[in-house]
């Protein structure tokens, strides 16, 4: 049942769901055809355009790197990305809410926000893994100042090997990975998915390494940044975006500039949660009438999708109940390890559970949900194998396995 919405909200100008969450697909590439020619620099505009790509190292059909960009794009390589990464120095990597690989343009940003970084940093993890990282600190920078590319395994090789995860990293590892969130270090290239790490002055081009903005600089570009890549958003959403700002600094800009620059708005929802206030620009309220018409294909998304990431948004704009179940233990998933989402139009369709089998080499298909508003299943099975097939084209696999769900299944 829909609330009734705050006195305090009533008579300002009115977003449905339905429009925010277009303006966002577009700003995000998901409206888009997903045949055009992709150039190194086409790609380069495209990231620019979403931000950040997130990076995660599971592999069940491809990593969400290229599958985030595969989505907008069938054209796109990973060639392309490591070119940008490792030769254009276009990009670099380095953590918004988790590890991304993001614009080169924007490192000054990070720089600003690099000391805040380092001091909650320095608290939290000393908090989980001790204060025996801060003696390995001066090592590591000694290290790699001195014999260049660095993996953590070679640093103290008779730590090397399986730990259990991060919460059980060793004491160098540990370092490492403090001097590379809080800019020291930066990651020069990748071996398998294994970071190669480098002193940041000869990872990241001098012409963006020189601009240093103050504080509030930052704030104004983060929050800036953030709504043009979200068209409407809370101040809670602006400050999350990049997570370089924190929830107090993103109400005082969005405060500062309201009625001026910012316009108010109060957003619906899809989920009957309450209205939710909201700022835009002129400039998104008119492009909001006049967007292009949603592709027809069905379209895999990755978990890590940048329009996934932030599950309360998805739902509330989408009506999509979203969880990746990686750690939820076995007995408890309700769908699967790695399920992906099924974007159509711009509603969410479904989701699909599959993987490249290592032994047959295809991509096997073990279970589609559809979601309630689906009818017609039917109409979307040429369009979903269609799709499918092209997964598994570019996850290098041997075709597609429907195994026991057969096309039936499927429309079902």
């Amino acid at each position: 049942m829909r609330r009734d919405p705050d006195p305090a909200i009533l008579g300002k100008h009115r977003i449905e769901a339905a429009t925010a969450r277009r303006v966002l697909l577009d700003r995000q590439g998901l409206l888009r055809p997903f045949r055009s020619r992709l150039t190194r620099a086409g790609l380069a505009e495209e990231i620019g355009q979403l931000g950040f790509v997130q990076v995660d190292s599971v592999k069940t059909v491809e990593r969400a790197h290229h599958m985030i960009l595969f989505s907008r794009n069938h054209r796109y390589s990973p060639r392309q990305l490591v070119k940008l990464l490792e030769t254009d120095r276009a990009l670099f990597e380095n953590w918004t809410h988790d590890a991304a690989v993001i614009p080169s343009a924007f490192y000054p940003y990070w720089r600003a926000a690099f000391e805040t970084r380092k001091e909650r940093l320095f608290r939290r993890w000393r908090d989980w893994h001790g204060d025996g990282f801060l003696a390995e600190i001066d090592t590591v920078l000694d290290h790699v100042g001195t014999h260049g590319p660095t993996r953590a395994r070679d640093l103290r090789p008779e730590e090397a090997g399986p730990r259990g995860g991060w919460w059980n990293w060793a004491p160098s590892k540990v370092a490492l990975e403090f001097l590379w969130r809080t800019g020291q270090l930066a990651v020069t290239r990748r071996e398998g998915f294994e970071k190669l790490y480098d002193l940041a002055d000869r990872v990241i081009p001098e012409e963006h390494r020189g601009h240093h903005p103050d504080r509030a600089a930052l704030v104004d570009w983060a929050c800036r940044s953030a709504l043009d890549r979200l068209g409407f958003a809370t101040a809670g959403e602006l400050a999350a975006f990049w997570d370089l700002i924190g929830v107090e600094e993103a109400k005082a800009w969005v405060a500062a500039r309201t009625g001026r620059d910012l316009v108010p708005v109060i957003q619906g929802s899809v989920d009957g949660s309450r209205d939710r206030e909201a700022v835009t620009t002129e400039a998104v309220l008119a492009a909001s009438e006049d967007l292009p018409t949603p592709s027809g294909a069905v379209r895999v998304l990755s978990p890590f999708d940048p329009v996934i990431r932030d599950r309360k948004r998805l739902k509330r704009l989408f009506g999509f109940d979203y969880r990746i179940e990686i750690f939820v233990p076995e007995a408890q998933r309700k769908y699967g390890y790695y399920v992906f989402p099924l974007l159509e139009k711009d509603r969410f369709a479904g989701r699909i559970d599959m993987k490249v089998d290592p032994d047959t080499g295809k991509l096997a298909v073990k279970n589609i949900w559809w979601e309630s508003w689906v009818r017609s299943p039917a109409a979307r099975a040429d369009r979903l194998v269609a799709e499918l097939e092209e997964v598994a084209a570019f996850a290098g696999a041997d075709g597609v396995s429907l195994g026991a769900l057969t096309a039936r299944a499927i429309e079902s």
